[in-house]
């Protein structure tokens, strides 16, 4: 059974209040990370839009999709789907889970 890769404490709870995004690219990632707080429900995705590259974290989000500050490609949090053009590949979701206060993301294992 191959090893699964340990959790990545990407902040605390109170670091990422509704409606805020934290970006990480630190040790454990493979690619830089966005954590989006929607509604209380935690998400995690590629920070990178798959059109260009753009920064989600600093996009716009509503109704559980972020918008690229770039060419407004949205992507759904719960999926990674993009809802059209320009960008028609989708990001990776990451699950995500809070672990006495922190925010641990398990990078590489899609959302359920």
């Amino acid at each position: 059974m191959p090893d699964t890769p340990a959790p990545v404490a990407v902040c605390t709870v109170e670091a990422l209040p509704d409606g805020g995004a934290v970006r990480y690219d630190g040790p454990g990632a493979d690619a830089p990370i966005s954590v989006f707080n929607v509604d209380g429900e935690l998400y995690a995705v590629d920070d990178t839009c798959t059109h260009a590259n753009e920064s989600l974290a600093d996009g716009w989000v509503e109704d559980c999709a972020v918008e690229c500050p770039r060419h407004a490609s949205a992507f759904d949090l719960r999926t990674g789907v993009p809802s059209g053009p320009p960008a028609i590949r989708p990001v990776r979701t990451h699950r995500v889970e809070v672990v006495d206060g922190q925010v641990l993301v398990h990078v590489g294992e899609p959302r359920p």
